[in-house]
């Protein structure tokens, strides 16, 4: 990373004529951007070691094996569906943070809960933290002005067009989210089963599909009839309503029951430096299940509350807020951090509840944020290469050899290349975008215009390919450099992010050619519109 960011910076200054002042501008707001996610870092892996100290993980993990001891079910609903209901409510990877230490406390193997922690990384992101992308992402990376001149001209408005864009993001997003929860155990029975089976996975899939059912159907009417705030959220109360009783009651599971071969077997690459230690711990105590899982009730009610209520936002997002503007006066180049905003401090809060509410003794809650800070320790070396690499590129579109900024030139690239059936690749944009900027919410700023030009110039909806723009990003995710990064970094696992990727690139595959598929189905089969065309759409 250190050489990659001196690359990045080097082509910016020579090749795109950028000049110093703006590079190290970029460099200083992606430092700002790395203490911001070292906070979120911090913060997960402290909630674990609180949990872990408190008793709360064995409790945890007690009523984990009274639902189901299988663990293909434990994954589709501590991976799947609470970590849909994490990214609905804070999004910007979040839940890879919180699920992948929670799995691995579960009794996963340290490298396989941050590949099921990535994979939730897709169907949800979309409408992660309560519609960023889709309300930000998508509204500010397209020219509302000029977009709505051309509406109200054929008789719409914008509000038609952009529920349309939600809407069709929230169908894609569905049709392919289905087998999801399928690829999450098919992908754990083969890289960390006993036998590497495929098979083994795929002898879960009637209740797999049944719970991507209980999720996408009530994610998609959300999207179709509320709009991008709640679909995740809605999606995934729903699904754990719905699916935790069937597992309860063995509805359409097999009568074998899936579990890793025993811990002291496992190669060394599976395992992190942090070590699930429940054995030993002289400060825990028995616990009721209602008790542990209390403050993941806590910080979800949190996460909800500070992003939906008005006050509740304003005081957080104000208090205990640091930023600079105009970086070294480069306009546009801005950072801030927002301790209490972020799901870091939302995560320290609920520690301190944890403390008081689990009546822990002093000696514990030391003993965890000792750990949680040797932990964070090897995360800050990567990211402070890694974040302001990415700021370097996002940043160049404003240089003197007037050139587009570097993701954008990618882009164009592609999209001059395949002509016609450039709707096949326009998710792949989209996750190009959320590969180097590790957000859906910023590929979508970036790219969102480009996708509605294209469109325009091929003769095709712009809407659709807009909305195949924000379901890549959301794909993109998976694969999102430092967002691996900082879920391998609550498990102990920097340095081997490689291997996480490798894996994770398989599902992400699978949705950027199903979302293609379905773009190109969508716009030249059957003839998808939208009122920028001259046709006045009605969404529903």
């Amino acid at each position: 990373m250190p050489v990659v960011f001196l690359v990045a910076a080097l082509i910016g200054v020579t090749a795109w004529s950028m000049s110093f002042n703006r590079v190290l501008a970029s460099s200083l707001q992606g430092l700002i951007l790395t203490g911001s996610i070292l906070w979120i870092i911090f913060g997960a892996i402290l909630l674990l070691n609180t949990l872990k100290h408190s008793g709360a993980i064995t409790a945890i993990r007690g009523g984990f094996a009274n639902i189901s001891p299988d663990r293909r079910v434990q994954v589709i609903i501590v991976a799947w569906l609470f970590g849909c209901f994490i990214e609905g409510a804070s999004g910007f990877g979040t839940p890879a943070a919180v699920v992948a230490p929670l799995l691995m406390a579960l009794g996963f193997p340290a490298l396989g809960a941050v590949m099921l922690g990535m994979l939730v990384q897709s169907t949800p992101v979309s409408f992660g933290a309560v519609g960023t992308p889709i309300v930000v992402g998508v509204t500010g990376g397209l020219d509302k002005t000029g977009i709505t001149e051309t509406l109200i001209a054929n008789g719409s408005d914008w509000d038609v067009f952009f529920r349309l864009i939600t809407s069709e993001v929230a169908i894609t997003h569905a049709i392919i989210g289905i087998l999801m929860p399928l690829f999450m155990c098919i992908m754990m029975t083969r890289f960390f089963g006993q036998k590497k089976s495929w098979l083994e996975g795929m002898s879960i899939a009637p209740f797999a599909i049944f719970a991507g059912l209980a999720f996408v159907l009530p994610y998609a009417a959300a999207g179709i009839f509320l709009g991008p705030e709640f679909p995740s959220m809605i999606g995934a109360l729903v699904g754990l309503i719905i699916v935790v009783p069937a597992a309860k009651a063995g509805f359409l599971i097999p009568k074998n029951t899936w579990d890793f071969a025993e811990a002291k077997e496992w190669p060394v690459a599976w395992m992190g430096s942090i070590e699930m230690k429940l054995e030993g711990l002289t400060n825990t105590k028995p616990m009721s299940i209602g008790m542990a899982w209390l403050p993941y009730v806590l910080l979800a009610a949190l996460l909800v509350l500070s992003r939906v209520n008005a006050d509740v936002k304003e005081f957080f997002t104000t208090f205990l807020a640091f930023g600079w503007t105009n970086i070294l006066g480069e306009t546009g180049i801005s950072g801030d951090i927002q301790l209490l905003f972020l799901p870091g401090g939302i995560m320290v809060m609920v520690v301190l509840a944890t403390f008081l509410l689990q009546r822990m003794k002093v000696s514990a809650m030391t003993a965890a944020i000792s750990e949680s800070s040797k932990t964070l320790l090897g995360a800050g070396f990567v990211l402070i290469f890694t974040i302001p690499m990415v700021r370097i590129l996002i940043n160049s579109g404003v240089n003197l050899a007037d050139l587009p900024s570097m993701p954008r030139a990618m882009a164009e690239l592609v999209a001059s290349s395949v002509g016609s059936i450039y709707p096949f690749f326009a998710p792949s944009i989209g996750a190009l975008g959320a590969f180097i900027a590790g957000s859906n919410t910023v590929s979508n700023l970036m790219m969102a215009q480009f996708q509605f030009d294209t469109a325009q110039l091929i003769g095709v909806s712009g809407a659709m390919l807009v909305a195949s723009q924000a379901v890549g990003a959301a794909a993109g995710n998976m694969i999102a450099i430092h967002n691996v990064v900082a879920a391998s970094a609550t498990v102990g696992m920097l340095g081997r992010e490689g291997q996480v990727i490798r894996m994770t690139i398989i599902p992400t595959i699978y949705y950027l050619v199903m979302t293609g598929l379905i773009t190109v189905i969508a716009v030249y089969v059957i003839g998808i519109s939208d009122p920028t065309m001259g046709l006045t759409a009605v969404a529903p």
